[in-house]
């Protein structure tokens, strides 16, 4: 079996480590996408409330598409979390096995839960929303900007995953921190021109507000990627530098934190 070979059967180990412990836990599971189908239908019938289409087409972009980046985000960053929480963090890490590969199944299985996840908040929204018109839509440009964007979350995920591993009390509660604020300053439900003129600087280092200022103008206006290049060319940037660097960044924290021992410690 060659190098290659081997290492992408431990990536799909990791894939199939994962579905189990989602079917071990699939009580919280069901709870958690029930609690983001019930959050996605309330900040959309505000929508509804004001009598507007395209607040409620915004307003429901925002809510899905952020539920499928925060879901790969969370599974990303949480890795390490999870290894912890499993009592299964030494072992993993001392395991024989290349992080790339490690992350590759973590990641791989993120984007199809993430998907899933998402699916199922889609069919909620559009049989509660019957009435919705997307005709015009453009769906190539909808799907282009998820895989883009895709790409760019695994990326701060690979990043955010060091928090855990470096901080193991607190690693956890920063990464859920770092989540809020890309949800603060990425323009999910409004305009990012209402937020402060410091925080604006901030959306434009957030992938997320690529691709939801994308999917929107993909999916009600129907315009199509070519006419939307200054925001996909952020996104292919943010892509091809946050990924190498956060598996260079994964790769130094996880000698640290080796040799300073805090494999060991359960937080």
């Amino acid at each position: 079996m060659t190098l290659v070979a081997h290492e992408l059967k431990a990536s799909y180990a990791f894939i199939e480590r994962n579905f189990n412990l989602t079917r071990r836990y699939w009580g919280w599971e069901v709870a958690f996408l029930v609690y983001s189908v019930a959050g996605a239908l309330s900040i959309s019938l505000i929508g509804a409330d004001q009598g507007s289409p395209t607040l409620l087409l915004t307003l429901m972009v925002g809510a899905i598409f952020w539920n499928y980046l925060s879901v790969v985000f969370s599974w990303i960053a949480e890795t390490i979390a999870v290894e912890r929480w499993e009592g299964t963090l030494e072992y993993t890490m001392m395991a024989p096995v290349r992080r790339w590969a490690q992350l590759l199944g973590s990641v791989s299985y993120a984007m199809v839960y993430g998907l899933i996840h998402t699916a199922v908040i889609l069919v909620a929204l559009i049989l509660f929303f019957p009435q919705l018109e997307v005709a015009n839509a453009n769906p190539a440009t909808v799907i282009a900007f998820m895989v883009l964007g895709s790409f760019s979350f695994v990326g701060i995920g690979m990043i955010a995953a060091i928090l855990p591993l470096l901080y193991v009390e607190r690693g956890a509660q920063m990464t859920f921190v770092l989540q809020s604020v890309l949800l603060l300053v990425s323009g999910v439900y409004y305009s990012i021109d209402v937020l402060p003129g410091w925080m604006q600087v901030l959306s434009h280092l957030s992938p997320a507000t690529y691709v939801l200022e994308g999917v929107r103008a993909g999916l009600i206006e129907g315009i199509g990627v070519d006419a939307l290049l200054g925001d996909v060319w952020p996104l292919l940037v943010m892509g091809a530098v946050l990924i190498p660097f956060g598996l260079w960044a994964f790769g130094k924290a996880e000698r640290y934190a080796k040799r300073t021992g805090k494999l060991k410690r359960v937080g």
